[in-house]
């Protein structure tokens, strides 16, 4: 028998179909885009996904019957508010996880519960990429839409309301909107009361490993896929994609290098951290729960630099030479540890742990006539990397000692930015045979929800295997001094970052 796990992503649909020992048979990528239509907005239309996803899953269709699939796992980019009326159309384009419009309404949503009460409740604090400040957003700004409002699903549930006609989410995914109670893993009717918004807005949640409902006759029309396939409740992208590194057991600690940069630990307990700079969600795995850093742009730091800087290095790949990033890190390999004094802060899309600041504002630090752009690639490798290794810094106060940190992700693939990691982590840092991320878990998840394993530990112990593993090297000591002056140079910037802000929005 054959699973499919189907990740909607950011910029693109990705599924992949896996037989009954975990291999990977055939993986369907395709592309759309989403709309920057102000500054901070960030939106899509939930429709582009779901035509994407059927082309996913036609491709797939061309290794295996229909017949021989035996059930199916979603995840997806968590946050988004796709805001649907009575009759199942959306409202308005999807407000997108990376969109920062709404930090005036986390405000307000705080005063009204209390700071508090939402950590104690919800683990995490309002923020502008979370759910419940769009739905305020919209209240304030689109009454008229507002008042059609009947359903507020996530963006995978969406996929899954397209496939199979019902309304359900997972308790991982349902952790990001700041209205479920993650303690009790059950949506909080105390959050609801105090916004004036009905619960019944949103789907019935579930465990992740869950069969939430089953391909649809028009669906299966649609894709190819059998009507009455199993639709397991899957797990938001950062949870799912645990799942496929095999972070399923307390005290293991994943870093994924994708556009953002997600760390993760397994925790068996419901664990806060006291001023709500981690997050606090529930896993995927049923029963448990992890604390995670994400940073807004992480390897899309180094794609934003790329795309700016790297107008030769793309020449060069365009001609049939090496790939752009691989060159650039091939020149950044000549700097030495620390950049000669370079750093470069990762806030291109403000950010999140530890500093969950829409103002903060990307930028290089300490230039000087010797640098080159060979230096500054570095810097943006190195900056990332600190940024990380904030999350990983708090994790470790809470009591998470890893012994080893399984890297995954795009970025992961350069040699220059594991050995990098490896140092400034000061921990070994290891990569396994399942590289295919969020998607993988999914399909996991699916394996496990329609009885092909008893638990998910079970199955990633027989699907995922360790195959390299990089140790801290000789550039330890240079960022261990470095590392204190880059987490001093956001608090002096603060205040800057907050007078941009406001002057770029009276010049707009």
């Amino acid at each position: 028998m054959y699973y499919i796990g189907i990740d909607i992503g950011t910029s693109s649909v990705k599924a992949l179909l896996i037989d009954s020992g975990g291999r990977v048979i055939k993986t369907s990528v395709p592309e759309y885009s989403f709309q920057t239509p102000k500054p901070l907005w960030a939106e899509a239309d939930p429709l582009d996904w779901w035509e994407a996803t059927q082309q996913a899953i036609k491709e797939l269709l061309l290794k295996v019957q229909s017949s021989e699939i035996a059930g199916i796992g979603l995840t997806g980019q968590m946050h988004g508010m796709v805001a649907m009326n009575k009759e199942g159309s959306v409202l308005r384009p999807c407000i997108m996880w990376n969109d920062q419009r709404s930090h005036l309404e986390c405000d307000e949503i705080t005063e009204r519960v209390g700071q508090k009460k939402i950590l104690s409740i919800t683990g995490n604090p309002v923020l502008p990429g979370f759910t419940a400040p769009k739905i305020l957003w919209t209240q304030k700004n689109e009454p008229d839409l507002f008042a059609l409002i009947d359903k507020v699903v996530l963006p995978k549930d969406f996929i899954r309301y397209k496939l199979t006609g019902s309304f359900f989410s997972d308790v991982s995914d349902a952790s990001g909107t700041s209205l479920l109670d993650v303690g009790k893993r059950t949506w909080s009717q105390e959050m609801f009361d105090c916004m004036g918004w009905p619960i019944s807005w949103m789907p019935e949640v579930t465990e992740s490993t869950e069969v939430s409902a089953k391909i649809s006759a028009e669906a299966a029309t649609l894709t190819g896929l059998l009507e009455g396939t199993p639709v397991v409740a899957g797990g938001g992208d950062c949870a799912a994609q645990a799942v496929g590194s095999g972070i399923v057991e307390e005290g293991k600690v994943s870093v994924t290098l994708g556009t953002s940069g997600v760390v993760f630990a397994q925790s068996d307990e419901y664990r806060v951290e006291p001023n709500g700079k981690l997050h606090a969600f529930c896993h995927a795995v049923p029963g448990k729960w992890h604390v995670m850093g994400v940073m807004l742009s992480a390897a899309g730091s180094f794609q934003w630099y790329k795309n700016q800087f790297g107008m030769e290095e793309q020449r060069i790949e365009k001609e049939g030479g090496a790939n752009a990033y691989e060159t650039l890190t091939k020149e950044a390999q000549q700097v030495i540890a620390g950049s000669e004094g370079l750093f470069f802060l990762p806030y291109l899309s403000g950010e999140r742990t530890p500093h969950p600041d829409p103002y903060a504002r990307g930028c290089f630090i300490g230039m000087s006539l010797r640098h080159q752009k060979k230096h500054h690639t570095r810097a943006v490798l190195e900056g990332v990397s600190y940024g990380l290794n904030d999350s990983l810094s708090m994790m470790q106060e809470l009591g998470v000692n890893p012994n080893e940190i399984i890297l995954s992700g795009g970025g992961s693939r350069s040699a220059l930015w594991k050995q990098m990691l490896a140092d400034i982590f000061a921990t070994p840092c290891a990569m396994v045979n399942a590289l295919e991320g969020a998607a993988y878990g999914a399909a996991i998840l699916a394996a496990v929800g329609v009885g092909g394993f008893g638990t998910v530990q079970e199955a990633c112990s027989s699907f995922i295997q360790k195959i390299e593993t990089v140790d801290p090297g000789p550039n330890l000591e240079t960022y261990k001094r470095n590392y204190p002056i880059y987490k001093s140079l956001y608090p002096s910037l603060k205040a800057q970052f907050a007078k941009i802000a406001e002057s770029n929005a009276l010049n707009s």
